[in-house]
């Protein structure tokens, strides 16, 4: 790869009429390219005996935050968040910061002071749980909305409301070669948002 073709690569965000955010490019040679959708299969883990249907949705830039933040209602009025880093760490892990029990208003209105950090950092993610019931929105590092729910109808209608189609053919960045970006700014607004929002200290997380 020339240092030409890196910078094209790094400056080009528009793939049709799906725009990504500055966190994750895919890689020089489009194993997977970037649209919109979501689709629906069922995630299972043999060692612990359990499966949980998931929805994952890849939204173009200009709507990605807006949905995200619908996603999060029918998770109920009180619940937990994870914020997730790989700041400092190698490409593999990253670390899991808990907060328990807080308002929705409150978080919504935390991540609203900090969607800058949370669209553009390609080394920050939140998870979202609800506290009545096993459901989980999750605004990943790769900026896809992920949720695991027994009952994923009230996420995908509010999917649909918001134009986002379902297609089960639908390949995500995840599933090719891709790159992550940051910036020291970013790696600043993450330690003021653990600041508001009081996260403790790691936490062993349910493995999807």
């Amino acid at each position: 790869m020339t240092p030409t073709n890196m910078t094209e690569l790094l400056l080009q965000d528009r793939y049709g009429d799906f725009v990504l955010t500055d966190a994750v490019r895919p890689s020089l040679d489009r194993q997977v390219v970037p649209r919109q959708g979501y689709r629906i299969e069922t995630y299972r883990d043999t060692k612990a005996g359990f499966q949980v249907p998931v929805l994952a949705a890849a939204v173009s830039r200009e709507r990605l935050f807006d949905v995200f933040l619908d996603l999060l209602e029918p998770l109920g009025e009180v619940v937990d968040a994870i914020l997730e880093t790989s700041h400092d760490r190698d490409g593999n892990h990253h670390l899991d910061l808990y907060r328990e029990a807080i308002d929705l208003p409150v978080l919504k209105s935390y991540c609203c002071d900090y969607e800058e950090l949370l669209m553009q950092d390609g080394c920050t993610g939140i998870a979202v749980l609800s506290t009545s019931g096993p459901m989980e929105v999750q605004f990943d590092e790769h900026k896809l909305l992920v949720v695991y729910a027994a009952n994923l109808k009230p996420f995908a209608a509010l999917l649909d409301s918001h134009g986002i189609r379902r297609d089960d053919k639908l390949k995500l960045i995840t599933e090719g070669e891709h790159l992550h970006s940051t910036d020291p700014k970013h790696r600043d607004a993450f330690e003021q948002l653990c600041c508001r929002l009081g996260v403790g200290e790691a936490v062993e997380r349910v493995n999807w």
